[in-house]
């Protein structure tokens, strides 16, 4: 496993915009992980929000771009696979190029990120399990609650809080969720607790991608259970992606053949690979290493509960692209819904600027 990532080097830069200290993105009053606290500078502001509307984009056209292809390649862990091959070869194309330079790591913090990328897998098969056990608008639903399930953790891990003006916000866009995809909300015991299961991991993850990029420094908020908290590698986001994706593709790859999906797979190429299939096979596997690059870095700049925030908005207005992409019908109520997430999610984005705009000025 160890041969599968790069070789060490003593310091990290790149040449893309992105801010390489994490010192500038130290952690908010009452919530470490929740948020972010940069420095005063306009250019500051401006990178933080070009990356989360960069990650918007990028996870809503993936989002639909997935829908499209899975109609046609019904293959959800071959398809995770091609997404994780092609964050590989892309990472180490642009470690090669030097765009980046890895970090030096132990072999304590290697086995670190192997256990964060297992638990990377986990969260795939697990919500792709639970998919069959529940229908789609309540699965959507329990995975709108994970804001909140970050905010249980971050307390429990850390005894951190949010403000009480972002916990209020998250209501709207929880409630909107429920509404935008009303509809059969049937289920089975086992399908609950496993959806709540791959949302729990769904929240650990995101947690855990901020923490594995930030900075060892005396104002870090510390562990109440320090054998489940990786370590603070201060990791680029290229660094992290480059060595995660080919653990990523392994793991995949194993849940395709325990499941039986890889000789399926085998049966479609024989039949439907075209040279058309694969361009559009390829192309979707380019867009979700760009989107890889663009988390990585917005959940650095960011902080997780604002990209869970993200994601939900994404996901009530990838139902709308969807309603008008693939010609399906919108109820009033799914209409409503999306409008309460929308409204939602400006008011969070109000309420963390107000308070960083606060931070900035003292």
């Amino acid at each position: 496993m160890q041969s599968l990532l790069p070789p060490p080097a003593v310091s990290s830069h790149t040449r893309i915009p992105v801010l390489d200290h994490h010192e500038e993105f130290t952690t908010e009053k009452y919530t470490p992980l929740l948020g972010t606290n940069p420095s005063s500078s306009q250019s500051t502001r401006r990178s933080l929000a070009f990356w989360l509307i960069l990650y918007f984009c990028f996870n809503l056209g993936l989002t639909l771009y997935n829908k499209g292809v899975l109609i046609h390649f019904p293959f959800p862990y071959t398809l995770t696979a091609l997404h994780a091959f092609c964050g590989t070869i892309g990472g180490l194309i642009l470690l090669k190029n030097g765009t980046f330079v890895p970090a030096e790591l132990t072999t304590a913090e290697n086995l670190a990120l192997v256990a964060f990328s297992v638990l990377y897998t986990i969260n795939i098969a697990v919500s792709n399990i639970s998919l069959h056990m529940v229908t789609v608008p309540f699965h959507q639903v329990v995975r709108a609650a994970t804001p909140v399930f970050i905010i249980l953790l971050s307390i429990f891990f850390f005894g951190t809080r949010s403000s009480s003006h972002k916990m209020i916000s998250l209501v709207p866009v929880m409630a909107g969720v429920c509404f935008a995809t009303y509809g059969d909300y049937s289920y089975t015991t086992s399908g609950l607790l496993l959806t709540l299961l791959g949302t729990v991991l769904a929240a650990m993850k995101t947690i855990y991608t901020s923490i594995l990029q930030s900075t060892p420094s005396p104002t870090s908020p510390q562990p109440r259970v320090n054998f489940v908290i990786p370590p603070r590698l201060q990791l680029h986001p290229l660094d992290l992606l480059t060595r995660m994706a080919p653990l990523a593709f392994i793991q995949c790859v194993f849940l395709a053949y325990l499941t039986g999906e890889l000789s399926r797979v085998h049966t479609w190429s024989l039949h439907e690979m075209t040279p058309g299939n694969a361009a559009l096979l390829g192309l979707n596997g380019f867009i979700a290493f760009g989107l890889n690059i663009v988390s990585f870095t917005a959940n650095r700049a960011a902080g997780p509960l604002s990209m869970t925030v993200a994601a939900n908005v994404k996901q009530v207005l990838s139902i709308f692209c969807a309603v008008v992409l693939f010609k399906l019908t919108i109820t009033p109520t799914n209409a409503l819904g999306i409008l309460l997430t929308i409204a939602g999610g400006v008011w969070y984005a109000a309420i963390d600027y107000q308070e960083k705009r606060g931070r900035w000025r003292k």
